[in-house]
């Protein structure tokens, strides 16, 4: 029997797209009820789409797999996104209290300087995700300054940025393929929220997601977001470089499966010893050594490069490693020799809980997507879309429900989130009501109509300002509820 409570999650990694549907249950455990995935070596290179035909076929195949396994529609997905064009810019904005003595900081003035830092132009980049470091209130630093006098705030932001370009490729696929987004979520984020522990993210502690064809680096310091980084770096470097010995890749990649290790002590490595891969292909161990050490070398120092000077000496909570490239042996001594840090561990396992089903995800390539699932809020349940007439998804004539979409005016990203914390109980049928009554009278105001990039853009800000400003809000209620309960005389 299929269920109608479920969530789909997709992520686009350098060497897969994957896909997953599963539902959280009542005991805080998840149910995996699909999985598929399909190689993006043809159609994403570094973690960013280049061929975006391959890349919608990709999904496609994805989705009617998934459906496949459900015996039911899928509405919706939530996507984790990364790659090479991702990474992170500090943003500092000041604000001078009115009157001489200053004044009381508002949760209006926080919600303003918050839209302040949205609307932040960077050059040919989008604001994918906002992480608050801490806001100054005078000489005083707060997480959360609502209702302290001061006469100057500063706010200190951590922008992740992505490659606009990149953007509007991934939307443009996922329309092609008829699929809608319910939100897009920063994968290494994702990732960490479901491998590191609440004390390694409070002490301070840095993730390396060792990938195929990029390392992404995520620094936490008392559980807040420091950096972000992504180096085009991976464990297919390591393959490249074993094909100078003559090697073609299928062998090269079987050498380093087999006998690569990222760190081999002096008195280990035998001068005369060969690497045999068949009866007629062997090498030598000392080129292989040498070639490994040195690229992951390289690597773990361009990796260790990232973490921000101030932060360096505070990783109380260690390293921890994960990603296809984290199952090289002896990976855990190579980081101990470049970054002097003994608290190394391997994250295999996410923390998540499953509950047994048929598909359960163990291998920890897999930890992303589960992170991704983790997110999401919203049900992509659909009733099962009827057989389509035309089976071409590259043929402009024929009426798909993205087509249908672009006539009626409808986003292609629903708006998520958007439900209000103060009992006004606003929904995202009703905002979208608004915004139809205001349809007429925007293209009044516009002679040239914007691109369908250029309005999936500026809905995506939108769609991001609302939910910072709803999770601010409820932040900040929580906060005062507590305060109260542990002050009653005030």
């Amino acid at each position: 029997m299929s269920t109608k409570n479920f969530i789909v999650a997709i992520e686009l990694g350098s060497t897969k797209i994957r896909g997953i549907a599963g539902k959280k249950n009542p005991d805080g455990t998840i149910s995996v009820l699909a999985l598929s995935e399909e190689d993006a070596t043809q159609c994403i290179r570094k973690g960013v789409v280049y061929n975006i035909d391959k890349t919608t076929q990709a999904i496609s195949n994805i989705i009617q797999r998934l459906r496949a396994q459900l015996k039911t529609g899928i509405k919706q997905v939530f996507v984790g996104i990364g790659g090479q064009s991702i990474h992170s810019h500090h943003n500092l904005l000041f604000c001078d209290m009115p009157g001489t003595e200053g004044g009381i900081v508002s949760q209006q003035l926080i919600v303003e300087m918050m839209d302040e830092n949205r609307a932040t132009e960077y050059s040919d980049k989008e604001v994918l995700d906002v992480h608050v470091q801490e806001y100054r209130a005078d000489n005083l630093m707060q997480t959360d300054p609502v209702g302290i006098p001061c006469a100057r705030l500063e706010g200190n932001f951590l922008n992740v940025l992505q490659s606009k370009r990149h953007y509007q490729n991934l939307i443009r696929c996922f329309a092609n393929a008829d699929v809608k987004i319910a939100d897009i979520y920063l994968a290494s984020t994702a990732l960490a929220d479901v491998v590191l522990t609440p004390t390694e993210k409070r002490s301070g502690c840095m993730l390396v997601d060792l990938g195929a064809d990029t390392t992404t680096i995520v620094v936490y310091h008392k559980n807040i977001v420091r950096h972000v980084a992504v180096i085009p770096l991976g464990s297919n470097s390591i393959t490249k470089d074993l094909c100078a010995l003559q090697l073609e890749d299928q062998d090269a990649e079987k050498l380093k499966t087999k006998y690569a290790s990222a760190f081999t002590p002096e008195n280990e490595i035998d001068g005369e010893e060969q690497y045999n891969l068949s009866p007629s292909v062997s090498v030598p161990a000392v080129k292989v050594i040498d070639l490994v050490e040195a690229r992951v070398d390289e690597i773990i120092t361009n990796a260790w490069n990232q973490v921000p000077a101030e932060f360096a000496e505070k990783l109380l909570g260690g390293i921890i490693l994960t990603g296809g490239g984290a199952q090289l042996k002896n990976i855990i001594q190579a980081f101990r020799k470049i970054t002097n840090i003994e608290q190394i561990r391997i994250a295999k396992d996410s923390n998540e809980a499953f509950t047994p089903q048929p598909i359960v995800p163990t291998s920890f390539t897999h930890n992303t997507l589960v992170g991704i699932l983790a997110k999401g809020d919203q049900n992509c349940w659909a009733e099962a879309a009827a057989p389509r007439t035309n089976t071409d998804m590259f043929n402009t004539a024929a009426t798909t429900p993205a087509a249908e979409e672009k006539k009626t005016g409808e986003t292609m990203i629903p708006i998520s989130g958007l439900q209000t914390f103060d009992g006004a109980g606003s929904t995202n049928i009703e905002i979208k009501q608004k915004d139809d009554l205001n349809k007429e009278e925007d293209k009044k105001q516009k002679e040239v109509p914007d691109s369908e990039e250029d309005r999936l853009i500026k809905q995506y800000r939108e769609q991001q300002k609302q939910k910072e400003q709803n999770k601010d809000s409820l932040g900040n209620k929580i906060s005062r509820w507590i305060q109260a309960l542990t002050n009653p005389e005030e």
